[in-house]
C-alpha cells in the first residue's frame, strides 16, 4: 500500500492524545440530544467544531508533543551567560535574556558579577556553571566558526 501522506510521530501522538476529548464531545452531544432535544445536525457540528479546534491548535502545540524534544533547561547546557550578581556559590545569571538561578562549581568557586559563565549541567531548575575562559565576543566572532 502506498501512502500519499505519512503522519509524523508527533502528529500521531497529538491525535492519540485528542481522542479522549473527542469521545467526551460525542458523549456530550449525545446527552444534549437526549436531555435537551438538540438536533442531530447541531450535535454533529458541535463535535466537528471540537475536532477543527484541535486541528487549528496543532501547529502551536506541536513541539510539546515531540517525544524527542528537549526541555527548555536542557537547551541551555553549553551556552554562555553573564553573572547578574556574584555567585558565592549561588546567584542569578543571564542566559539568552532570561534570569536563571545558578550555582558555581567546583565547590568553593566564587564568580564575580558581570563575569561570563558556561552552563555545564543542571539539577532540577538550578543551573551548574563554571567561569568562562574565553570572552563572549571571541566566541561569537566569525573567525572561530
Amino acid at each position: 500500500m502506498v501512502y500519499l501522506f505519512r503522519p509524523s510521530r508527533t502528529l500521531r501522538r497529538y491525535v492519540l492524545y485528542q481522542i479522549p476529548g473527542w469521545i467526551l464531545a460525542i458523549i456530550g452531544a449525545g446527552l444534549l440530544h437526549h436531555l435537551v432535544g438538540l438536533s442531530t445536525s447541531w450535535g454533529i457540528m458541535l463535535v466537528g467544531s471540537w475536532v477543527i479546534k484541535d486541528a487549528a491548535l496543532y501547529p502551536f502545540l506541536r513541539t510539546s508533543y515531540n517525544p524527542d524534544s528537549q526541555s527548555p533547561i536542557e537547551k541551555l547546557v553549553g551556552l554562555q551567560g553573564i553573572a547578574a550578581e556574584p555567585l558565592a556559590p549561588k546567584g542569578y545569571i543571564n542566559v539568552r535574556g532570561e534570569l536563571w538561578l545558578a550555582e558555581a562549581y567546583p565547590r568553593g568557586t566564587t564568580i564575580e558579577q558581570s563575569r561570563p559563565v558556561i552552563v555545564d549541567s543542571f539539577k532540577g531548575r538550578l543551573l551548574l556553571v563554571r567561569p568562562a575562559t574565553t570572552p563572549q565576543s571571541a566566541i561569537a566572532s566569525p573567525s572561530n566558526v
